[in-house]
């Protein structure tokens, strides 16, 4: 390479938190308690696996997309069923797929104030914000969603934006499941953030 040519640096997107790797039990640091490493790492494996699984999704929401698309412009024969099928699988990536990103340190968050304070610091907010903010609002959003879920399954509603009408109790249910899966990633980040107030350096 050129002396002169400019040095290519990995620069992360100011409005998206900092991606992580996935730990193990042998890299916790060693001044971490048991308890808390134990727990961390099997909740960022299962989310992993969770993540894993879920991204599978992807195939057939791609598929049908690429045959509504075939059937409308090739036959001039548009189906009933695919929107409604892709908002379904795209909702059911996005919401069960939304604890694994959280393990990732993906979720968007303007934290250009907060990149900037010491690891303490930073440890002390998150451990507050989810203390009295994350987990209160989702454990009301999954008792909400439940509720939503539970009315869907006993009308055995059906949509009514599309002439398809399917019915949306299976999609419904989806929504407190994700919501389960971000509360269990939840309790792995909170004890980084614990950790990391604690000892000024972050685990993972």
């Amino acid at each position: 390479m050129p002396e002169d040519a400019p040095e290519i640096t990995d620069v992360t997107d100011e409005m998206i938190a900092e991606r992580r790797t996935s730990g193990s039990l042998s890299n916790m640091p060693d001044d971490m308690p048991g308890w808390m490493a134990f727990l961390i790492y099997w909740i960022d494996i299962f989310s992993l696996w969770v993540g894993r699984i879920v991204c599978f999704l992807t195939l057939p929401l791609f598929l049908i997309v690429v045959y509504e698309v075939f059937m409308r412009y090739v036959f001039v024969a548009p189906t009933v069923w695919v929107y409604d099928i892709s908002r379904m699988l795209y909702g059911s990536l996005f919401m069960l797929g939304a604890g694994y990103a959280l393990s990732k340190g993906i979720h968007i968050r303007a934290d250009f104030i907060y990149r900037n304070f010491p690891v303490r610091m930073q440890g002390l907010v998150d451990a507050a914000l989810y203390l009295f903010f994350y987990f209160p609002g989702m454990l009301v959003f999954l008792w909400t969603s439940m509720d939503f879920a539970g009315a869907s399954w006993v009308r055995m509603e059906r949509g009514m934006d599309t002439a398809w009408m399917p019915y949306v109790a299976p999609i419904k249910t989806v929504l407190p499941i994700g919501v389960f899966f971000l509360l269990v990633q939840g309790v792995s980040e909170f004890l980084k953030s614990i950790y990391a107030a604690t000892r000024g350096k972050w685990p993972v």
